[in-house]
């Protein structure tokens, strides 16, 4: 049975019989845009001059065929790119490795040389102020006072040596008590100083800074130390 495809010179072509041996190629059942160039051109050159091929429907598909090409190169492109800021990323990063970070935090750990330190922020003026650092026992280990301090940061400090001269493990609470002028209690925020160890960068997310107080985003450090 001959099925008509509508092109003299395919329909020629389907009449004919091979004799001898027939070789079967699996085709991986795409085409290309060579591939294409080439189907078109040869359709092109062997076509019914009276039954002449649509080119329109040609040029259209062989612009799906550009379009899919751009967006393949482009993908390539941003992959590269990708890859390029991932490295510089890192790199950035690690310049951070020993230094100290100022992050929002209710706890602190100790620095390089055993010391705590962060900072206490008011909203408004306040009568009185207490910065208390506390053990997992529930132990005071630091008290800081201050009368008629302006509002905005205090920065506390301590070497991070008991009365006997013995250096204290972290972490440690940040207890604040602060007063305004009506002696009413004020609400207070917190940030902590803390070594950066190390940096994390997966291959797919956002790097993260290593510290005692976990991993934290570099957006979130207030301040480098």
């Amino acid at each position: 049975m001959t099925i008509s495809t509508g092109n003299s010179y395919l329909d020629s072509l389907a009449g004919k019989t091979s004799t001898g041996s027939t070789t079967t190629q699996k085709s991986n059942g795409t085409l290309d845009q060579t591939a294409f160039l080439k189907l078109m051109t040869t359709q092109m050159q062997t076509q019914d001059p009276f039954n002449p091929v649509d080119n329109t429907q040609m040029v259209a598909q062989m612009a799906q065929f550009s379009s899919t090409t751009g967006i393949a190169e482009m993908n390539a492109s941003l992959k590269s790119i990708k890859s390029d800021l991932a490295s510089s990323r890192v790199g950035d990063a690690a310049s951070w490795i020993g230094k100290a970070a100022l992050v929002q935090s209710d706890t602190v750990t100790s620095l390089q040389d055993g010391s705590f330190a962060g900072n206490v922020t008011l909203d408004k003026d306040a009568s009185q102020v207490s910065i208390s650092l506390v053990d997992g026992t529930g132990k005071v280990v630091y008290n800081g006072k201050a009368t008629n301090v302006a509002k905005g940061d205090i920065p506390f400090f301590w070497d991070g040596k008991d009365d006997a001269g013995k250096a204290v493990a972290g972490p440690l609470k940040i207890v604040v008590n602060a007063k305004d002028a009506s002696a009413q209690q004020m609400e207070t925020a917190s940030a902590a100083w803390t070594t950066v160890n190390g940096v994390q960068s997966p291959a797919s997310g956002s790097t993260k800074l290593v510290t005692a107080l976990g991993t934290i985003d570099p957006s979130d450090a207030i301040q480098l130390s």
